[in-house]
């Protein structure tokens, strides 16, 4: 008699990496059954950013596409040239959705078994975290709304550049009270060539404050952005 096939739940939780500095934005870390079983295989590697979780369903990170493809499911901070990545291959047998052909590329030859979930479930929860806010604080929020304003308004199209990402800067968690700086956002754009190549690099840095509403906020530093060429009005970082 064949042992019944056990069928996983997937959760997935947005969290603040401790080590923030390659992307401050929250990951996106899958739990199996409520366990964390990727971090027994890869203990330094993160998620997928929720970055990547906010395009069409079928860009999604973990999304189950027409035919089995190879995901990269945890990722070092440098690079997974450098330290190795968890890969996964993800597909759906029917009503099912499985995970299966592993790799593990970093030190740690240890892999998580095959792992089937429910599909209705599986879909269910991308979407659910895919829509989920909750985890945000007010620093998240402000750079979400500003980068979907900016990207809105055309404006760095206008001056010959593009918009290449809206950060949010965090307090650094043990640094001393004396060298804190303020939490902000960091508006980071590029300047083209004439053929489309980059040729220039430039950013804002916006502080924040907890006593005004974050609408008011974004709609403050969005007019401090669109109100001149900002070539002239942001740093260049590079060109």
């Amino acid at each position: 008699m064949s042992d019944q096939l056990t069928i996983s739940t997937l959760t997935l939780r947005h969290r603040i990496p401790e080590d923030w500095a390659a992307d401050p934005w929250a990951e996106v870390r899958p739990l199996i059954d409520g366990v964390d079983v990727l971090r027994e295989v890869h203990p330094e590697g993160l998620a997928p950013s929720c970055r990547h979780w906010t395009g069409p369903a079928e860009t999604w990170p973990l999304a189950i596409t027409r035919e089995p493809r190879r995901i990269m499911i945890t990722e070092p901070t440098c690079t997974a040239s450098c330290c190795g990545a968890l890969y996964v291959t993800v597909r759906r047998e029917g009503d099912r959705v499985v995970w299966d052909a592993w790799e593990n590329t970093s030190d740690i030859t240890a892999l998580p078994a095959d792992i089937t979930f429910d599909a209705a479930q599986y879909e269910a929860e991308l979407a659910r975290a895919a829509a989920d806010r909750s985890w945000e604080e007010p620093v998240d929020t402000i750079a979400r709304l500003l980068e979907q304003t900016l990207a809105a308004s055309g404006w760095f199209e206008r001056w010959g550049c593009v918009l290449t990402g809206v950060w949010p800067r965090r307090e650094e968690p043990d640094a001393p009270e004396e060298l804190t700086s303020p939490q902000g956002v960091d508006v980071e754009f590029d300047h083209l060539e004439a053929r489309g190549e980059r040729a220039s690099s430039y950013a804002y840095e916006f502080f924040i404050t907890h006593d005004q509403p974050l609408d008011e906020q974004v709609r403050q530093l969005a007019a401090r952005v669109l109100a001149d060429d900002p070539r002239k009005t942001a740093e260049l970082r590079g060109g």
